[in-house]
């Protein structure tokens, strides 16, 4: 079973590696308990997870409402389509996850998405 335990953060979308500025990358933190919450790009994402052999379902996801850059909203609606249908999961390795559903998506294990750039 794929441990999803901790803090995620995406490499790559649909094959395209994502690069910029690491405060607008992507990233997902897997609660214990069943909740999840992140960054889809521009806006905050909080809701729950549920995880069932390889498939991973996502709960209602509620996320803020604020605008950004062109590219990083559209980065943004492929995260929110991703985190709304069921995806498979594999992990080649102990940090690195990737996603096949309506989107594939890539993601490494990192503490530190998320952190405030210093």
């Amino acid at each position: 079973m794929v441990d999803l335990a901790g803090t995620w953060r995406f490499t790559a979308l649909e094959g395209a590696d994502i690069d910029g500025a690491l405060r607008a990358t992507p990233f997902l933190t897997f609660d214990g308990d069943g909740q999840v919450f992140g960054l889809a790009g521009v806006n905050r994402v909080r809701g729950t997870w549920r995880l069932d052999g390889r498939t991973l379902s996502f709960g209602p996801v509620v996320s803020t409402l604020m605008a950004g850059p062109p590219d990083a909203m559209t980065r943004e609606q492929q995260v929110l389509r991703l985190l709304g249908e069921p995806s498979t999961v594999s992990a080649p390795d102990s940090d690195t996850l990737e996603l096949d559903g309506v989107l594939q998506a890539r993601l490494v294990r990192d503490p530190h998405a998320g952190d405030e750039p210093a």
